[in-house]
């Protein structure tokens, strides 16, 4: 799926309008021709434009300033000058777009072609021709155009997924994604093994699909920005359910129980709407010796039927699949 950006800063600048004309009807036979200075061209536009087929931010991370085209000058015989050129900027569905300095959200991009106009052009300068009066039948005055609107803006985008996959590092989301999907995650022996989300296409039997997301392995205090999981936090809170992943037979990290807690915990001090989302809980790694004492006491302790699955062997996957489906049919669009 190629590099993922979440978030760009660019700076914004609509165009400049263009001046008013100062002139006078200059023709053979009209000796006191009346003033005919146009009026000038309007700067252009800065427009973003929500495309389903971008899922990056990357290209604004490296172009960080955009700014639309100049009005053109009126001119005489009342001829009106030519409007500056609107600059279109695509960002993917699903981008928060902010004023940079206050934070105000100026428009939440969630469906495809939506636009928003987020920097005006300068209105063009009037021309002599239009403060002629009754008494003033020879005006020598025409207004300059005004400049264009001119801001810094953040952009932040959120997943827009039916299922997120969360859990601590190395739980083996990124490998259950690649399984059931055809995107394949980057997966290193590093503690945050992903550090992208990463969206697949998951198709369930003849004719269901729908869209998952590998988030990143969060840590205790990510809510707070420890590691890299409160960048990666807000993603979850579009997803239509949760994916909630825990290796059953861990070497060296928090056992289930506790590895079941913290994601919680996150996922509460985050949010107490991101908590409340319907979730499965997957015991990973069932292929390994000791799991299924290891599940069992699981259930044991937090009361919840843990569902068994060995991302590795893809034993369990069709129960989850067939749990999954069941949910988002139950929990219908947002």
């Amino acid at each position: 799926m190629g590099l993922f950006v979440d978030e760009a800063i660019i700076a914004v600048r609509g165009g400049h309008g263009g001046d008013g004309c100062v002139s006078f009807r200059r023709e053979k036979y009209v000796p006191r021709g009346g003033p005919d200075g146009g009026d000038g061209g309007r700067g252009g536009d800065v427009i973003l434009v929500a495309d389903r087929n971008l899922n990056t931010l990357v290209d604004l991370s490296h172009a960080t300033e955009y700014a639309a085209g100049n009005g053109r000058p009126g001119m005489g015989k009342k001829k009106y000058g030519r409007s500056g050129k609107d600059v279109t900027i695509r960002v993917p569905v699903g981008t928060i777009v902010r004023n940079a300095e206050s934070g105000d959200v100026l428009r939440d991009l969630v469906c495809d072609g939506e636009q928003l106009v987020v920097v005006k052009g300068g209105r063009g300068g009037r021309g002599n021709a239009r403060f002629a009066t009754s008494t003033n039948r020879a005006p020598r005055r025409a207004e300059e155009g005004r400049e264009g609107e001119g801001r810094t803006i953040r952009l932040e985008l959120k997943l827009l997924a039916d299922v997120g996959i969360v859990g601590l590092p190395n739980a083996g989301k990124s490998t259950l994604l690649s399984k059931l999907s055809h995107a394949r995650p980057k997966i290193g022996a590093y503690p945050f093994t992903t550090r992208y989300p990463y969206l697949g296409i998951v198709k369930a039997g003849e004719y269901d699909t729908f869209v998952m997301a590998d988030i990143p392995g969060l840590i205790e205090g990510a809510h707070k920005g420890a590691g890299l999981g409160d960048e990666f936090l807000r993603h979850i809170e579009r997803t239509r359910i949760i994916v909630h992943m825990i290796d059953i037979v861990p070497q060296g990290g928090p056992e289930p129980r506790e590895a079941h807690k913290i994601i919680r915990g996150e996922l509460k001090d985050y949010s107490e709407g991101l908590a409340q989302k319907p979730e499965i809980v997957v015991a990973n790694k069932m292929d390994i010796p000791g799991s299924v004492e290891a599940l069992a006491a699981l259930r044991a302790k937090t009361g919840i039927d843990v569902l068994g699955i060995s991302a590795i062997t893809g034993g369990g996957l069709n129960d989850l699949l067939r749990a999954i489906l069941v949910m988002l049919q139950n929990t219908g669009h947002e």
